[in-house]
């Protein structure tokens, strides 16, 4: 009996190739719609499904191979005589290989202006259930969702006769993979709830990576096909290395940061938390701000700057040891600097989407946690002066600087500033007074005259004290501890104006 392949795609790379492949090793080639018509374009001989089936296509083409006359011959057991005597009664032929990739929905609502209407035709029916099907019964039959695997099926093929059943099952969990990807497109597209019953995310495996967190740690990484371009999974690598684990997270956090900005900046990251930030008029003064926050600590670290990087910025970024620098363009000028230094990897992504919204994923043992993103910023706040003395105006520039950057700091978080760098910070600590003792150990004798920004309220006055022991002259935070009254008056006792913003911004 002549063996059969069913061949149906949208995506036609390879097919012409693996059709002319399969017809030289003896196999009828059944198709239908577009696919059946290239190849019989291409002088490959087709028998069309509907010969098979003997009911026409209808409905507009959204049937066509839903019929016993192919998931009969896609489901029986190749030896299974209960099987085969019913093939046999109702003419069943059993088809051997199937080659099937759906309709396009991914590629459809990600155009511009797309319609519900073109969204919802682009829904592929007859293709997933074909795929299940002939994955089902792997066992005995050979399915192909993915053009990179014609080869190894056509080199099995000929050397055997047949395809192992270890390839099988392989292209069958690949199959399920995909339909399972597919289906989630669709029925996020569809969802209108935020925090649905049940909650399906697709990625895609970007790369390995050569470990995690850790040498002992394997690790991937993997991107959101619809995801903001606003990601390191979407950047363009310039120059350098490929990335780590670390590199990464490092990155990620950089890049939440840099994009609360509008003028010129600088951030400069070591282990998901800031040691530099600073602003300029130009983006060689952001960057000289960033480095003289934290001289130290950049050594080794992530820097993304939120403007084209020029010569003089690149001048001075190249005589640092840096592992990645992400910006939204390089100048020529700048690429021959930095491509100087041959491990440094140079990183480019689209800052125009910096604002696009996404929920944020973290894993948990046994399961996810799904949140808003933090967005609220300085302009959201519901500002009140609580103190006698209202802020200066560089004071003013001074907290919202402190509140863009604290709110991407470790809890407890205490970050110092003057109205155009970072001064100090203090992340990560048990309790709050603890965290701003580290950032005024680190900001020093700059923190005469200099803000602090609180992530969260103070239980008591303690780090007021110890804020105007070091010279602080403004606080930024956002009040509601019962004791906010025994802040607020140590305040005044120092002199310090102090900001309530109504907004909380723990992070874990």
């Amino acid at each position: 009996m002549t063996k059969r392949a069913l061949i149906s795609v949208s995506n036609k790379d390879g097919i012409l190739e693996f059709a002319k492949e399969l017809v030289a090793l003896g196999y009828e080639i059944l198709s239908t719609g577009g696919t059946k018509k290239m190849l019989q374009d291409n002088a490959v001989a087709v028998t069309a499904v509907d010969e098979v089936t003997k009911f026409p296509e209808i409905l507009d083409g959204r049937v066509k191979t839903l019929n016993p006359m192919i998931h009969g011959g896609l489901l029986g057991k190749f030896d299974d005589d209960s099987h085969q005597a019913q093939m046999n009664e109702h003419g069943i032929e059993p088809i051997e290989i199937v080659c099937v990739n759906l309709y396009p929905f991914v590629e459809t609502i990600s155009k511009p202006n797309v319609t519900w209407d073109d969204a919802i035709e682009n829904i592929d029916i007859g293709g997933p259930t074909m795929l299940r099907s002939a994955a089902k019964n792997h066992q005995y039959v050979t399915v192909i969702v993915d053009s990179n695997d014609y080869a190894t099926v056509l080199e099995e093929l000929k050397a055997g006769g047949a395809t192992t059943i270890e390839t099988r099952r392989k292209l069958a969990a690949k199959v399920f993979r995909h339909t399972a990807a597919y289906d989630s497109y669709i029925s996020n597209y569809l969802t209108e709830e935020e925090f649905p019953e049940s909650l399906t995310m697709t990625y895609e495996l970007k790369q390995n990576l050569r470990y995690g967190e850790n040498p002992h740690q394997k690790a991937a990484f993997y991107q959101k096909r619809l995801g903001s371009d606003f990601s390191l999974a979407y950047a363009t690598q310039l120059h350098g290395k490929e990335l780590s684990y670390n590199n990464i997270q490092d990155g990620n956090a950089a890049l939440q940061i840099v994009k609360e900005f509008e003028m010129p900046a600088a951030v400069a990251v070591k282990h998901m938390n800031p040691c530099g930030v600073g602003t300029g008029v130009t983006l060689e003064e952001a960057f000289d701000k960033a480095y003289e926050a934290d001289p130290t600590s950049i050594f080794g670290g992530i820097i993304a700057l939120n403007m084209e990087v020029d010569a003089a910025t690149a001048e001075k970024l190249s005589h640092i040891f840096l592992e990645i620098i992400i910006a939204p363009a390089f100048s020529q000028e700048a690429l021959d600097i930095l491509t100087k230094k041959k491990n440094i990897r140079l990183l480019t992504i689209p800052f125009e989407q910096a604002k696009q919204d996404q929920f944020n994923v973290v894993s948990v043992e046994g399961g996810l946690l799904v949140q808003e993103p933090d967005r609220y910023g300085f302009a959201n706040a519901d500002i009140k002066v609580v103190t006698d003395r209202e802020p200066t105006k560089q004071e003013w520039e001074a907290l919202q600087l402190g509140w863009s950057v604290v709110k991407h700091v470790k809890s407890n978080a205490i970050v110092v500033t003057d109205s155009q760098m970072t001064l100090g910070v203090g992340a990560g600590q048990m309790n709050r007074v603890g965290a701003a003792k580290i950032a005024f150990e680190q900001a020093g004798e700059k923190a005469k005259g200099a803000a602090l920004a609180s992530d969260a309220f103070f239980p008591m006055s303690d780090t007021v004290e110890a804020a105007a022991t070091a010279g602080i002259t403004a606080i930024i935070q956002p009040g509601g501890s019962i004791k906010d009254q025994d802040s607020i008056d140590k305040a005044n006792e120092y002199g310090i104006t102090m900001v309530f913003t109504g907004v909380r911004h723990f992070k874990h």
